[in-house]
């Protein structure tokens, strides 16, 4: 790590200590999970998420749980209720369901055109973004753990929170909205990307979900940008982009250096592979595939595993 600077090295180094609890029980365990949680429920009653009803009778509740995050949004530790998406049942809870997130491409173009630009790259978090959106659909809950409720007493949600199908589209046409309604322009190519021209230069603003980046030349059209989504959204500013999607930045005079250093290192974790020596080539130059053999008892796992493999291909293509 010795190439880096310091800040970027303190920066990799804090990353690396974070251990992401597995239950809700295990969350409890630690008083930054526990504190997480409680920043949680508080956010979801200051929107007013829900509302305290009896359970109805004709109605399918659906159900909940915690997921706990520290690799996407490094400068702090999250603790999400999501709900499951999948007891919901179409025409009933929900409808349209498709909202869309930055392409990976446009996420390597638009970091390859601002450093050789010299544009400065800035990121925005936006707390609790589902919330936010508005929930059309009539839909019924059971409490999350950790949320003490009255016999028979479920939750009537009122917003769309994390985990519900029709979620991401109800949050993606408020953000879309904001930013259309103030003079930016939807890209054809992909409706993530956003961009504002003036005789002043060019803003650009790409969304991932949550996960905002701004740039462009236009230093008081990005000033502004990020004014009007402090205004409209509940959102925090991250300063010069360092992690994205588990992409870790590393700004240089001459350009960025991407790495998903931290992703390898948890994915060699999660497969226990973490201590194992290196090879130069991936399987035996003599292995010959055939029809026959033992079938893979982990499907799912294997699955899994070529995937995080295909998405490590954005900083090396060579795998």
């Amino acid at each position: 790590m010795d190439q880096f600077p310091q800040e970027h090295q303190a920066f990799i180094s804090m990353i690396d200590k974070h251990k992401i609890p597995g239950s809700y029980e295990e969350a409890c365990l630690h008083d930054v999970w526990v504190q997480a949680m409680l920043e949680e429920i508080g956010s979801m009653v200051k929107n007013g998420t829900w509302e305290e009803v009896d359970k109805p009778k004709k109605k399918k509740l659906v159900g909940c749980r915690w997921v706990y995050t520290s690799t996407g949004e490094i400068e702090r530790y999250k603790a999400r209720l999501v709900a499951k998406g999948y007891t919901q049942k179409y025409g009933v809870d929900y409808t349209e369901t498709f909202a869309p997130v930055a392409k990976l491409h446009s996420v390597r173009v638009l970091l390859s055109i601002a450093p050789n630009l010299c544009w400065n790259i800035y990121q925005m978090d936006v707390k609790n973004a589902f919330l936010q959106g508005d929930l059309k659909e009539e839909v019924y809950m059971v409490p999350p753990e950790g949320v003490s409720m009255g016999d028979n007493k479920v939750c009537k949600l009122k917003k769309a929170i994390y985990g519900l199908k029709q979620s991401p589209r109800a949050w993606y046409h408020k953000l879309s909205g904001c930013l259309l309604e103030n003079g930016f322009r939807r890209s054809e190519s992909d409706h993530t990307l956003f961009t504002a021209q003036d005789e002043n230069g060019i803003v650009a603003v790409l969304i991932y979900v949550d996960d905002i980046i701004v740039t462009g030349d236009n230093f008081d059209g990005i000033k502004r940008t990020k004014g009007l989504l402090k205004e409209s959204f509940e959102i925090k500013d991250l300063g010069e982009l360092k992690y994205f999607l588990g992409i870790e930045v590393c700004k240089f005079v001459d350009g960025l250096f991407l790495s998903q250093r931290k992703y390898v290192l948890d994915l060699l974790e999660e497969t226990g592979k973490l201590g194992v020596r290196p090879a130069k080539t991936p399987i035996q130059e003599s292995y010959k595939v055939c029809p026959e053999g033992e079938p893979l008892l982990e499907v799912k796992q294997y699955q899994r595993l070529v995937g995080k493999l295909i998405y490590l291909t954005i900083t090396r293509p060579d795998i």
